[in-house]
């Protein structure tokens, strides 16, 4: 992927949905490195997808990259096609992992979906590609387990 073709520095719809979402990527310039790359997603949005009703998460990713990075306006646009996306929260989080692990093809990525309760319930779901590489420090996600967070 060429620079003129990445969505970064061009106006850029929000996706109707996460298949309609296009995630870029770009040359890790330090591809002999191993290093940890975080997003955080403090406002996740979907849909339940029996009642319609939104559902709230906060998601972190934590990969190390191999040859590529996620483009981050990409990753927003993608994490924000999820809005009016109906799926459980186990659906969302695990297709999420899957997808940016095909794309990028990472030595290691991890997901943590941590999701405001429904029902009176929370649910976390978290998802990996395997073992992280032994010389990598992977911080701990720095969300609590509910409390009302």
């Amino acid at each position: 992927m060429t620079e003129d073709t990445l969505q970064l520095g061009q106006a850029t719809p929000l996706p109707a949905s996460p298949e309609a979402a296009r995630l870029d990527r770009v040359p890790n310039p330090h591809p002999d490195t191993d290093y940890c790359a975080r997003f955080t997603a403090p406002e996740f949005t979907s849909l339940c997808p029996v009642t319609g009703q939104p559902d709230f998460a906060i998601l972190v990713i934590d990969y190390v990259p191999d040859r590529w990075l996620v483009e981050s306006k990409a990753l927003k646009l993608y994490l924000g096609s999820f809005r009016n996306h109906g799926a459980f929260h186990e659906d969302c989080t695990v297709a999420i992992g899957k997808r940016l692990a095909e794309l990028l093809e990472p030595r290691y990525l991890r997901i943590g979906g941590f999701w405001y309760p429904r029902g009176g319930i929370p649910i976390d779901v978290f998802w990996q590609t395997g073992e992280p590489p032994k010389t990598v420090w992977l911080p701990d996600p720095g969300v609590p387990p509910y409390r009302g967070r």
